[in-house]
């Protein structure tokens, strides 16, 4: 999926990460949709071997075959929804700030950016041994400001993203430095 359509570049300005969630984070939602399918099969295992005559009435059957059948289509809406949030949040971080693309529900999105000359602060935090063992972990950005702070969840090698944070700040402080150094 190309991100020159998400944002607007400058002139002299280039896409240095485009980042996502760790695939291994999608994983406890696919086991989730994997239980929640198997439930109704297991429920009309269970009545159809408790009460082996209830479905011979075609009421109960046909009711029994709508509320499954909805049930699907509620369960393949929540995956859905679920996919497209793990998919369209991102973060782009180029030459000169970054941008947090947070997808909210299906019909929801947040936008905001940072430029890179005003981050005071990058942490990084793994916990557990699953995020240690597939390298992946949170990025937090801090700014001097109390309410402005981007944090990237369960992106992949954390801790190289927050070093070449530290060091693409470190490079866009001393371009506006010098360019307001010229302008006095």
């Amino acid at each position: 999926m190309s991100v020159n359509h998400l944002i607007k570049q400058k002139s002299y300005e280039h896409i240095v990460h485009v980042l996502r969630r760790h695939p291994f984070t999608f994983i406890p939602t696919l086991i989730l949709t994997f239980v929640l399918a198997l439930m109704p099969l297991i429920v009309f295992w269970m009545i159809s071997t408790l009460f082996p005559d209830l479905f011979g009435f075609n009421a109960i059957y046909g009711i029994s075959i709508l509320a499954g059948s909805v049930y699907y289509l509620s369960l393949c809406l929540f995956f859905y929804t679920q996919f497209i949030v793990f998919y369209l949040d991102m973060w782009i971080i180029t030459n000169d700030r970054i941008i947090d693309i947070e997808q909210v529900g299906l019909f929801a999105r947040t936008v905001s950016e940072l430029e890179l000359f005003r981050i005071q602060d990058v942490t990084t935090t793994i916990n557990g041994v699953v995020p240690t063992f597939f390298k992946y972990g949170t990025v937090t950005v801090k700014t001097a400001s109390d309410n402005i702070h981007i944090v990237f969840h369960d992106v992949a090698h954390a801790e190289s993203i927050r070093t070449e944070l530290i060091e693409l700040s470190h490079e866009d402080r001393k371009y506006h430095y010098k360019t307001a150094m010229a302008e006095e």
